[in-house]
């Protein structure tokens, strides 16, 4: 296969670049709209979105959750809507790009030799957007119907927390109006055989620590310095992260996802070589499995600052307290229907919690379960990654696994609840 010089491709069922399957075509035109912070082109998602609808015969809904943050959603009506839906979610937006780092245009979907498409987003997660929109037209296509009403929706701002989008979204009536039972959302590629899903996130922590201190001429030996203060917090939170990255190394059965992760990301203070400051402040950027006791965890951190000096104070950028994860027993319907399905298809599963955040933290903290999977083995992870690359098999293998995944999780029998 040559790799391809085409220009724009065009979607759906119409003609593609030589050779190349309708589907690779629409994913590397939804891969070069620019939907990428800080300044996302949303409206170009929109119109593409809309697009979609059309060709697939599925109502359109859009609900501005804040100014010029828009959430669309597709929804495939079942046999018994009153049942309760499942949602298939994925976000528009992508990270930032550092051009000089790429071998191709971070937006040109360019595809070489091997197949490889490389793109922002290829991984992150505009793969899973087209994969849940070809499985579902393919599904329609054979004439198939749903038990359960599904919803495919696209939220903006998940790349930057996601507060002006499934933050805000899952408190409006019209999330609750979707009546959502299960949810599917985005996971992380596999470098092996076996597919990762992810059935918890850790909780992220970000905050800083203000140590205030005796001012004075740097020439000469201050007393109770803001510096020394800084210097003591700074150990504690560094030597607690060698302590877990102990763990982490030690232990066969530890993921990231079942570690806490320190890392120091900021630090403000001074104005002159000569002056000694007033106040110095260092920031951590912590996420937390949900294994452990917050409330404890916190103490723990007011003691190092007790420790390391008088009228030290903290406070946070963000501080998510929720730590509820999603059933993976054999006995949980969702989760026996979901694995299931990938059981028939021979596809090897390794559970684990998710080491950073995704807009399944949302929807799982108003009390719906979510499972993250991004059906992507044997490719490495290069999400927010320079040259980052999805391998065109790899990604129509995807689809199939939707095609068999959306029929099996939309065909869960009426549950007590619901009867």
């Amino acid at each position: 296969m040559l790799p391809d010089k085409d220009g724009p491709a065009v979607g759906g069922g119409q003609s593609s670049a030589a050779g190349e399957d309708p589907s690779v075509t629409l994913f590397r035109e939804y891969l070069r709209l620019k939907t990428v912070h800080p300044e996302p082109d949303y409206d170009a998602a929109l119109r593409f979105l809309d697009r979609i609808a059309e060709e697939l015969g599925l109502p359109i809904k859009k609900i501005e959750v804040c100014p010029g943050r828009v959430v669309v959603i597709m929804t495939w009506e079942g046999t018994n809507p009153a049942l309760k839906s499942i949602l298939l979610n994925s976000h528009t937006d992508v990270v930032p790009v550092f051009q000089e780092h790429w071998k191709y245009d971070a937006f040109s979907a360019f595809k070489d030799a091997e197949g490889n498409i490389y793109a922002r987003g290829t991984q992150d997660m505009k793969c899973v957007t087209i994969q849940y929109i070809q499985a579902v037209r393919r599904l329609k296509a054979e004439g198939r119907k749903m038990l359960r009403t599904v919803h495919l929706m696209f939220v903006p701002d998940e790349e930057v927390g996601g507060h002006k989008g499934m933050e805000t979204f899952v408190t409006h009536p019209e999330f609750q109006k979707l009546n959502i039972g299960f949810a599917l959302d985005e996971g992380l590629a596999n470098p092996s055989e076996a597919f990762t899903v992810f059935y918890g996130e850790r909780n992220p922590w970000w905050i800083t620590i203000h140590c205030p201190g005796s001012p004075g001429h740097g020439s000469r030996f201050v007393e109770n310095t803001a510096a020394e203060k800084l210097r003591q917090i700074i150990n504690s939170f560094l030597d607690f992260r060698e302590k877990e990255k102990q763990r982490l190394n030690t232990s066969e059965c530890f993921t990231l996802g079942d570690v806490t992760t320190v890392n120091m990301t900021m630090v403000k203070g001074g104005v002159a070589y000569n002056v000694i400051p007033a106040e110095m402040d260092v920031s951590f950027d912590l996420r937390i499995p949900p294994t452990v006791n917050l409330q404890e965890f916190e103490k723990q951190i007011k003691q190092w600052c007790k420790e390391a000096g008088e009228d030290i104070t903290y406070e946070f950028a963000q501080k998510h307290m929720n730590q509820n994860v999603t059933s993976t027993k054999e006995s949980d319907p969702w989760w026996s229907a979901f694995s299931g399905a990938c059981e028939a298809m021979n596809m090897t599963l390794e559970k684990e919690i998710f080491p950073a955040a995704t807009d399944s933290r949302f929807i799982r903290a108003v009390g719906i379960p979510a499972i993250g999977f991004s059906p992507m083995n044997r490719t490495p992870i290069l999400l927010h990654d320079h040259n980052e690359y999805l391998n065109e098999h790899v990604f129509l293998k995807g689809i199939k696994v939707y095609e068999r995944l959306i029929p099996a999780i939309s065909s869960v029998p009426a549950l007590p609840a619901e009867a």
